[in-house]
């Protein structure tokens, strides 16, 4: 089963383009606004009070005004709040205005104060809104998010970009998005989680992909068994490969042993900790059985699978001279946390990272990315799609953007976003586990694009599961994500239908 689809908006256009040529073009206004009605009646309402619909200018209010007609064909009580002129509205939108004032609906143009609401319905913009809402509409969303009702946004909340997730001036906290033809970027990542609650697609009854091919889809549960399979009952250790975690500077030696237990919880056949720090220990009572080597001695170790340069290695000279080595090795390459941020300054190492013939997974952050496009956070955040993208075609590599809803990216221009995880991941050392997690999903033979698509997506379901058996995600820590991981990996890969 492939993973489900997401399109940004310049490409929703086309494919509504391409359904409006077929030979008996859908009505998808009709459709869209039906296919809310229903779920609105199945999810929302009773008998008991009144739908309100905040219908905007454009073809979203269409949409909401098709919705306010089969609601009140139901019987259900309907009021919409138009902030728009019929005069202006497109054709189709006009039409549906029209249908809804000839059932006998009200329109309205203030927002109803004395009115026992069971529902809210944003119909206010859609997909194409590029400019902050200010003044009446400002006002408008306010009203919603200060209601106690319910709230249903069509297609996506108003005020939110459908390709980045940025909230433009203020936004509509939906408790559920029903968007049509198929999943956009804004609703899975930045701020769309925390506005859009509950994403319900609905896709018109169009194939899109037949339309026209998606370059980016969401990643699922699938990706874990789509990246290793069982192990075969002849097998050791050399089997599963061996990854070398280079870092561990002075004052940060837990960084490298949190990747390295990462790596070994989750499958590596062996892992070699190659540490900067002089005074650290030889042994990881911990976990005995990493090999804590001095940085110098593993770089370039023979019968290595995977190099994962980066958790805490400082940004000393010693330290740019193990990147360099590092780069100029013909094997997978995961660059993590200082090793970014060194790359991002030393434009002499961006050549040499771009032509390298084996695979290279970066997992920056925003800051990291930011340095390494030179360029400001607000960018990076600004379109998340397009700054991994960037970042994948300058390195010739396989990104993951990290973040909420993060963007992994390949240098072919396909693209996914992950979904799972939640705010326990915000704690010390996460992203050192989820570089060494990569390394060992590499080790094992999985591709660089399979690898970090399942990475992702293992690192945050572990922190689900976690934050299921704690009743929260406050506290969560590292080291119980990489455990978790591992009986998450050896459930999908073992027993995928379960």
């Amino acid at each position: 089963m492939s993973d489900l689809a997401i399109y940004r908006t310049e490409d929703i256009r086309r494919i509504e383009q391409c359904a409006a040529a077929l030979d008996q073009p859908p009505a998808l206004m009709e459709r869209a606004g039906l296919a809310a009605a229903e779920l609105a009646r199945e999810r929302f309402l009773s008998a008991g009070g009144c739908v309100l619909v905040l219908a905007g200018p454009g073809n979203n209010g269409g949409d909401g005004f098709v919705l306010a007609r089969h609601l009140k064909a139901w019987w259900f009580d309907v009021i919409v709040v138009f902030t728009g002129e019929r005069a202006k509205l497109s054709a189709e939108a006009g039409e549906a205005y029209d249908a809804w004032v000839a059932v006998g609906g009200r329109v309205e143009r203030d927002f109803p104060r004395a009115t026992r609401i069971e529902l809210i319905v944003d119909a206010l913009f859609g997909i194409g809104l590029e400019r902050d809402l200010v003044g009446r509409y400002q006002e408008l969303v306010q009203a919603v998010n200060a209601h106690a009702a319910p709230v249903l946004a069509l297609d996506i909340p108003s005020g939110l970009h459908a390709d980045s997730g940025r909230v433009l001036g203020c936004c509509v906290r939906a408790d559920c998005t029903v968007t049509f033809i198929a999943c956009k970027p804004g609703l899975v990542t930045l701020d769309g989680p925390d506005n859009c609650g509950e994403i319900v697609v609905r896709d018109l009854g169009l194939d899109a992909e037949s339309l026209l091919p998606a370059r980016g889809h969401l990643i699922t549960a699938s990706a874990l068994a789509r990246a290793l399979r069982p192990r075969p009952r002849n097998s050791h250790k050399g089997t599963f490969g061996n990854v070398v975690v280079i870092g561990g500077a002075e004052g940060m030696t837990g960084a490298a042993l949190l990747a390295g237990r990462g790596a070994l919880l989750c499958g590596a056949g062996r892992v070699y900790l190659g540490l900067l720090d002089r005074a650290a220990p030889s042994l990881d009572l911990v976990q005995p059985e990493l090999m804590l080597r001095r940085a110098s001695e593993v770089v370039e170790l023979d019968h290595q699978a995977c190099l994962v340069v980066g958790p805490g290695l400082g940004r000393s000279d010693a330290a740019k001279a193990l990147l360099a080595q590092a780069i100029e090795r013909e094997i997978p390459l995961v660059l993590d946390a200082d090793a970014l941020n060194l790359l991002g300054a030393d434009a002499a190492l961006h050549p040499l990272c771009a032509r390298r013939a084996s695979p290279t997974l970066l997992t920056p952050h925003p800051a990291e990315a930011a340095r390494l496009l030179q360029c400001s956070i607000a960018t990076v955040q600004r379109d998340r799609v397009a700054a991994a993208l960037a970042l994948s075609a300058r390195f010739h590599a396989c990104t993951a953007l990290k973040g909420v809803g993060t963007v992994c990216a390949g240098h072919d221009g396909r693209w996914q976003i992950n979904t799972s995880g939640n705010p326990g991941l915000a704690s010390a050392g996460m992203g050192d586990v989820l570089s060494g997690i990569l390394g060992a999903l590499l080790s094992q033979g999985a591709t660089a694009e399979s690898a970090i698509m399942a990475g992702v997506y293992l690192h945050g379901a572990a922190s689900d599961e976690l934050r299921a058996d704690h009743g929260g995600p406050v506290g969560m820590t590292a080291t119980e994500v990489a455990h978790t991981a591992r009986a998450i990996l050896n459930r999908a890969v073992y027993s995928p239908a379960g």
